[in-house]
């Protein structure tokens, strides 16, 4: 059994985008038809988050701890409980390709980061696009670690000790184990999956507030072209 597990804050407006597009994912012919199950971390959810959830054919478990790390962690574990023999994670505001599970198996390592892509950038301005894309290598060989895109072996999960109960850099920690574990790592951009561009972030230091950090960038180095102009 191979399981997809959502943690989620307060994500009622792109929670069910998320499962419609884990739902396509799971029933890809590339599976051979190998059971997956969707498990959803409803983490401090005030809104109906946990509504929408329930309206899928999914698991759903609950904590109110406000860390990510942790709710990766919990439904890594009821994952692992139930013979998951592989976890692909995701967040609750990324849409996940229809080929995401498997060309994460296809890979043959322990361990799959891939890279993400901004759904939609007209919520920011060019400039911040234009940084980030500059910046950004989504290509074979990249060193970019998102929780919204990533798969691990059970087993190397379990040798690696699991997510750490971080609120934020989770997903570089746990990678960080695998690597110096011995896991075999690969760095493919052939998983593919779309995120939100939002800066109104769930986690800090992730990836709303990288964005945030690099709107920063462009405005304050638009004001000094105009400081220099004036």
């Amino acid at each position: 059994m191979i399981a997809a597990i959502v943690p989620a804050h307060n994500e009622e407006m792109r929670l069910g985008e998320c499962l419609r597009s884990l739902s396509r994912a799971g029933a890809c012919t590339q599976l051979g038809g190998e059971e997956v199950r969707i498990i959803v971390v409803l983490d401090d959810c005030r809104d109906g988050t946990a509504r929408i959830a329930q309206g899928w054919p999914v698991q759903v478990i609950g904590l109110r701890a406000r860390n990510v790390g942790l709710a990766r962690a919990l439904g890594a574990a009821v994952a692992l409980a139930q013979g998951a023999r592989w976890l692909s994670f995701t967040d609750a505001d990324s849409v996940v390709a229809p080929d995401w599970i498997a060309a994460q198996l296809g890979e043959a390592a322990h361990c799959v980061c891939g890279t993400v892509e901004v759904a939609d950038w007209s919520a920011g301005d060019s400039g911040l696009r234009t940084r980030y894309e500059s910046r950004y290598r989504d290509a074979p060989g990249h060193r970019h670690i998102h929780g919204a895109n990533l798969g691990v072996c059970a087993r190397a999960y379990e040798r690696a000790g699991g997510f750490a109960p971080l609120r934020a850099h989770e997903d570089v920690a746990l990678v960080r184990a695998l690597q110096a574990s011995g896991a075999r790592i690969a760095w493919s951009n052939r998983p593919r999956v779309q995120t939100s561009a939002r800066l109104d972030c769930r986690a800090p230091e992730g990836f709303g507030a990288h964005l945030a950090r690099l709107r920063q960038q462009v405005q304050g180095a638009a004001f000094i072209a105009l400081e220099g102009w004036a």
